[in-house]
């Protein structure tokens, strides 16, 4: 999956839930998962630890063929640098941009952030 979502792929989030802390980690990578739930952790079924998932407002649809919710989660592989600090990523991050700093919304970056104008949980 790309990094870059689409602005209509994030408009129903109502707010990122990290499960660890964000101090503690340079970056994160996401996934746009389906759930059949609007909230609530989701199921996590890939290597490495989820750190943290989005919710989903009451305006929310499902997708009319398969009934389930496009939901954000946030996650490590092993091999990232806080699981293996002298691994494949001792310096940099994966998919990285050329420009320090940059990145897009909720993309690969020095630290996710929910959508604008919603409320984050830590």
């Amino acid at each position: 999956m790309s990094s870059l979502l689409h602005e209509s792929q994030l408009a129903h989030e109502a707010n990122v839930v990290w499960l660890e802390d964000l101090d503690d980690l340079d970056y994160v990578r996401q996934a746009l998962d389906k759930s059949t739930r609007r909230g609530g952790k989701p199921r996590y079924a890939r290597d490495g630890r989820m750190v943290g998932y989005a919710e989903l407002d009451r305006d929310a649809e499902a997708n009319p063929d398969s009934g389930l919710f496009q939901r954000r989660t946030f996650f490590l592989l092993p091999h990232d640098r806080p699981n293996d600090p002298e691994g494949l990523y001792k310096e940099g991050a994966p998919g990285r941009r050329s420009t320090r700093g940059r990145s897009s919304r909720g993309g690969w970056g020095r630290r996710p952030r929910a959508p604008r104008g919603s409320a984050e949980t830590r």
